[in-house]
């Protein structure tokens, strides 16, 4: 695509290439369960899963825990701004950037073309590994939002974080999700190739707290030569829906697991989010962290 075309040369001669630098993704939302019980649509799979998830990402086996309707304010440029974490709220010791780094935060190692060989259903399992490193890389994991949308980004070591908060169209966010539900299985491990070099890919799905009213979570880890090192690319990827809105997080680098800071944002987020639509102020950052 012409987007990806144009930032490919920048990426490749920046030095953050060599740091493991992560990307930035696109936040996700769609419509409720309860709104969609009263429309009479079922529920996917993957949705079904989520909502018997705990609070610590295991199932529950029963929707005791699920999660009620989310408030159904319009998220307006503002209320994304506020709803926006800040390094209080996310694990270990992280620093915020300027807004106009953080959006062109994007790593070489996701450049590629996928073996199509890797696959036994090559038109579909291997087109959707190539979608999922292309629009890790474009910063479009879920599609463009619709509506409101802002963004804000940390650094610690060679790690990075970002964090969006957006207005999606629900239907397509709905069937995003249900994309990612599916990649654990049909990407679980494939090769990439960019200019002559070979990168093996790993896909695993990841633990999410039981927040907001659908969620998916995905590590995909990038291992493959950089300037002739052999470097190891580790990204934890989180999306949650609250309503018709939702947060993204993708947080990595070359530094490795980024679990935790990853379940503090999702956690902390994901209500700061719902106060915003409920027409609160949200609550002071914690200071468990400290």
């Amino acid at each position: 695509m012409t987007r990806r075309t144009v930032r490919l040369a920048h990426v490749l001669s920046s030095t953050a290439l060599a740091a493991g630098a992560l990307l930035a993704t696109a936040a996700c939302a769609q419509e409720d369960g309860r709104e969609a019980g009263a429309a009479g649509i079922s529920a996917s799979p993957a949705a079904a899963r989520q909502q018997t998830e705990s609070p610590t990402g295991s199932p529950t086996g029963s929707p005791t825990g699920s999660p009620t309707g989310s408030p159904t304010g319009t998220l307006t440029e503002s209320g994304a701004e506020t709803a926006l974490i800040t390094a209080a709220d996310i694990e270990d010791d992280w620093t915020q950037v300027k807004d106009t780094e953080a959006e062109n935060w994007h790593d070489g190692l996701l450049i590629g073309k996928v073996d199509v060989s890797d696959f036994l259903s090559a038109k579909t399992d291997a087109a959707d590994c190539q979608r999922l490193m292309d629009s890790l890389f474009d910063d479009d994991l879920l599609g463009r939002p619709s509506g409101a949308n802002a963004l804000r980004g940390f650094t610690e070591g060679d790690s990075r974080l970002l964090y969006q908060v957006a207005a999606y169209d629900r239907t397509d966010v709905q069937d995003s999700l249900d994309w990612m539900a599916e990649l654990p299985q049909e990407c679980d491990q494939f090769t990439m190739t960019e200019n002559g070099e070979k990168r093996t890919v790993q896909v695993t799905e990841s633990s999410l707290p039981s927040v907001g009213d659908a969620r998916e979570g995905l590590r995909v880890t990038v291992r493959g030569p950089v300037d002739g090192t052999e470097a190891t690319l580790t990204l934890d990827v989180a999306a949650v829906r609250v309503g018709d809105n939702a947060i993204t997080v993708t947080a990595g680098g070359t530094d490795g697991d980024e679990d935790d800071s990853v379940r503090s944002a999702v956690q902390l987020g994901t209500q700061r989010l719902q106060d915003v639509l409920a027409g609160k102020s949200p609550a002071a950052s914690p200071s468990q962290f400290d």
